[in-house]
């Protein structure tokens, strides 16, 4: 589960009529040549950054205005989806979040819905192509990425020394070292190095996509049956779990509970996790971050991947060339924007640029004196792009089936060619 998805799984609500919730459309920008409407959710992170975002471009436009409209992710997609089947494209924001994963099913399937930022200042390059391949359809680009969804390993230095580690032997390794080290750290403190929501992918799908692999192909057809990568993550995901080196729990909140309380000395997910981290005030100095490990013998692997993030779509009926600009100026182009919004938010750029300021750079007391946010814009900057498609959650979900069928004994291949099946019948 990602940070979004845990957030969007406290706050779900029913599909709401298209006049609820302040549902202003782009209509408002007609009534003011300088005023945008936005649709996101959180206002501790992704709202916050549209606030200051909001101040850094009124410097040089005095008069211009964002209104923000707080809409949970569930309910903004029952509302895309909505407004799609009743042609009511008036109903739209100017700008709206889209979580990464899901950024192209809605694009192919609503394209009448969005702009693409071809005639933008925008320089794409500058963001990494893994993450700007989430929102790429058919070479356009319709997303400018914002919070970065990049993975770390994340690791209690104190009981790493305890048996004789340090972050730098976690640091550039493969699967098989990793496991051979974690069952060594487990076996001398007691101490697994990983824990996961049992039924949930994530760590599965981080592996694959570290690899440059994927669910589904580019032409959006399932890879599921006969995907030799998938099956060596499988093969890493069950050894982890036979070992005892990565534990399962039932729910989210165990799971951070696992590396809060300290029965468990790491963990592995986007770089968000370390807000949760954080909260444990008595492990302040005795964390590390470091890169994944990565499989072995695939052509291709790496240790950098990613889970969760999230892209600024621009709507086909709001004002797209002032949206454009805004956005040019301030998330794809404004080191003081990025260096404002990071020490509260923790607001980690996928805008590689940002990760030279003197902000990114500065220490981490809490990861023992690491600067943790350049670290992350580097890491970033390598990921492999994924392909996600239309039924990318359809794929995870029955890939997370095939896991559990698999711990509790059903043949890998087994596994697979009926997920396999289960996402061939969904999308027909």
């Amino acid at each position: 589960m990602t940070r979004l998805a845990a957030t969007a799984a406290a706050v779900t609500l029913p599909l709401l009529a298209l006049t609820a919730c302040g549902s202003a459309g782009a209509g408002s920008s007609s009534d003011d040549d300088q005023k945008l409407t936005v649709w996101a959710w959180d206002p501790a992170f992704n709202i916050y950054a549209m606030e200051e975002a909001e101040k850094v471009y009124q410097a040089d436009h005095p008069e211009f205005e964002l209104e923000i409209i707080e809409t949970p992710w569930d309910d903004l997609q029952a509302k895309l989806t909505t407004i799609a089947q009743s042609q009511q494209f008036e109903q739209l924001p100017d700008i709206f979040l889209m979580q990464n994963n899901a950024f192209q099913k809605n694009v192919i399937n609503y394209p009448d819905l969005f702009s693409d930022y071809s005639g933008s200042e925008i320089d794409f390059s500058q963001f990494p192509d893994g993450v700007t391949a989430y929102s790429q359809i058919d070479g356009d680009q319709y997303g400018v990425p914002f919070d970065s969804g990049t993975a770390i390993n994340a690791l209690r230095t104190d009981v790493l020394a305890e048996a004789g580690y340090t972050v730098d032997d976690f640091t550039g390794i493969t699967w098989d070292e990793y496991l051979t080290k974690a069952e060594d750290v487990l076996a001398k403190t007691g101490k697994p190095l990983l824990s996961g929501v049992a039924g949930s992918s994530d760590i599965l799908m981080m592996i694959l996509q570290s690899a440059g692999a994927s669910l589904f192909d580019a032409d959006g057809q399932p890879t599921i049956a006969g995907n030799d990568e998938l099956v060596d993550a499988i093969e890493v995901y069950t050894e982890l779990v036979e070992s005892g080196v990565l534990v399962e729990v039932n729910s989210w909140d165990e799971y951070i509970s696992t590396f809060v309380n300290g029965s468990v000395a790491g963990t592995i997910n986007g770089v968000w996790i370390t807000g949760s981290i954080q909260t444990a005030d008595d492990q302040a100095g005795k964390w590390a971050i470091t890169d994944l490990p990565k499989l072995d013998g695939v052509p291709g692997a790496t240790n950098y991947s990613a889970n969760g993030g999230s892209s600024w779509a621009i709507s086909s009926t709001g004002d797209a060339e002032l949206a454009a600009d805004f956005l040019a100026s301030t998330f794809a182009g404004s080191t003081d924007f990025y260096d404002t919004i990071l020490p509260k938010s923790g607001a980690v750029a996928n805008w590689i640029p940002a990760g030279d300021s003197s902000v990114y750079a500065q220490p981490s007391e809490f990861f023992g004196g690491q600067p943790i946010f350049q670290q992350v814009v580097e890491f970033g900057a390598q990921v492999p792009s994924n392909n996600t498609g239309v039924y990318y959650y359809e794929g995870r979900d029955a890939v997370s089936a095939a896991m559990t069928k698999i711990l509790a004994g059903t043949g890998i291949n087994e596994a697979l060619d009926e997920a396999q099946a289960n996402v061939e019948f969904a999308m027909n």
